[in-house]
């Protein structure tokens, strides 16, 4: 058996000075990466909306004028089913079909998310966005596995556009 007073390996609770005190805690401890990763994000949605989606008009520029686009019925949905959204004076309970037509429509935002992921990654490399930049804006913890990413996700891509052209 370990003597907690000496193994390093021994976890904080476990070690003791010589007289029985627990040390001071680390003043400088490594930062919670999904704590920081929540901040992140926060600031991240807060600085695309008022650069690029401050006005009504910008914030168009994703959307169709006049059809809906995949991702947003299964977005009204799942806001409509929880709550998040009201329903128009009028409108109909969401039922059955509009469940099933939501999740008939999940492979296809899927894969257009995994295409825009993809492309975002290209783009961002092709500005000179190195590795580790890429890793720490995806919130993974190297650059490989970054890389590793954008790799898996080119080739679904290639393989959903070989499919399509079959």
């Amino acid at each position: 058996m370990t003597d907690p007073t000496t193994d390093p390996l021994a976890s904080a609770s476990e070690q003791h000075d010589q007289h029985g005190r627990h040390p001071d805690p680390d003043p400088f401890p490594l930062p919670d990466a999904q704590q920081a990763r929540a901040q992140r994000v926060h600031t991240a949605l807060f600085r695309v909306a008022e650069r690029h989606a401050a006005t009504e008009k910008q914030r168009a520029r994703q959307t169709h004028p006049s059809v809906l686009g995949p991702h947003e019925a299964v977005r009204l949905v799942a806001f409509l089913m929880s709550g998040a959204a009201r329903l128009d004076e009028g409108e109909p309970e969401v039922d059955r079909a509009d469940i099933t037509a939501a999740l008939t429509l999940l492979p296809l935002v899927r894969g257009e998310l995994d295409e825009l992921e993809a492309g975002l990654l290209r783009m961002a490399r092709g500005r000179g966005m190195t590795w580790p930049e890429v890793a720490f804006g995806l919130g993974l913890g190297t650059p490989q596995a970054a890389r590793q990413r954008y790799e898996r996700l080119a080739g679904r891509v290639r393989a959903a556009d070989e499919s399509d052209e079959e």
